[in-house]
């Protein structure tokens, strides 16, 4: 499945989020109308992807990884990074 303007969005938003004047989730609602927790869950589920992956392997890679990193933290009981 290809992804969607909605989903190129989103990761470009993710990998250039820095650039924006203020809070992330200020910028989220600003830019994407989308509430923090929703952008957050559609992200989740949009890095799994082959298609995503392909579209920005480098992002791709660094928030899989983080993600790994928070549940691993989580099942230790360790706060994450």
């Amino acid at each position: 499945m290809a992804l969607s303007d909605r989903d190129r969005a989103l990761l470009d938003f993710e990998g250039e989020w820095r650039r924006h004047v203020g809070a992330k989730e200020e910028a989220i609602r600003a830019d994407l109308g989308l509430a923090p927790a929703r952008y957050y869950q559609l992200l989740d589920r949009l890095i799994d992807g082959v298609d995503a992956q392909e579209y920005d392997p480098m992002l791709v890679k660094r928030l899989r990884r983080r993600r790994d990193e928070v549940e691993r933290a989580r099942e230790s009981g360790v706060s994450p990074r």
